[in-house]
């Protein structure tokens, strides 16, 4: 797989093809976000200019994304990044929401893990659970044969 730094690299062609020089092979934007998911980062360069292209491309692929589920952003925040365009929006993207997507993704995960932990805990009490009754029952007889305690009827 050829790879620049720790990227996939993919060459954009004037036909709006995209081309994995790790494959010799020509692939789909659908393709592009498959390898991503799958933990691979992809840099696009277009292959007349050298030009880097790859915000433009993953760009894409959300769009895509969002327009097959009919929505990504509310439109409030859609009409804030076209009224401030890049100088506002381009800063609060570089430097934030990286960390708070990052930071919710790592939140996420932790309580996922909490919660998994709780399930597994709430098995390991029911088992408990479940061995003292058996345990019990198996005593009952035994504990039947002492005398009541004189405080323990009523009269």
């Amino acid at each position: 797989m050829e790879k620049t730094g720790e990227k996939l690299l993919l060459k954009k062609y004037g036909n709006r093809r995209l081309y994995d020089t790790a494959r010799s092979t020509y692939v789909t934007l659908a393709d592009v976000a498959e390898i991503i998911r799958k933990g691979t980062d992809v840099e696009v360069v277009d292959a007349d200019t050298k030009q880097d292209v790859t915000s433009f491309i993953l760009t894409q692929i959300v769009l895509e994304q969002a327009r097959k589920k009919d929505a990504l952003l509310p439109p409030e925040l859609l009409h804030l990044i076209i009224r401030y365009g890049g100088n506002v929006l381009q800063e609060f993207f570089e430097k934030y929401l990286q960390h708070i997507i990052t930071n919710y993704l790592e939140f996420r995960k932790a309580a996922d893990d909490q919660f998994s932990r709780w399930v597994d805990l709430q098995k390991d009490y029911s088992d408990m659970a479940r061995k003292t009754m058996e345990d019990l029952a198996a005593r009952h007889p035994f504990m039947g044969a002492f005398p009541k305690s004189p405080g323990g009827k009523k009269k």
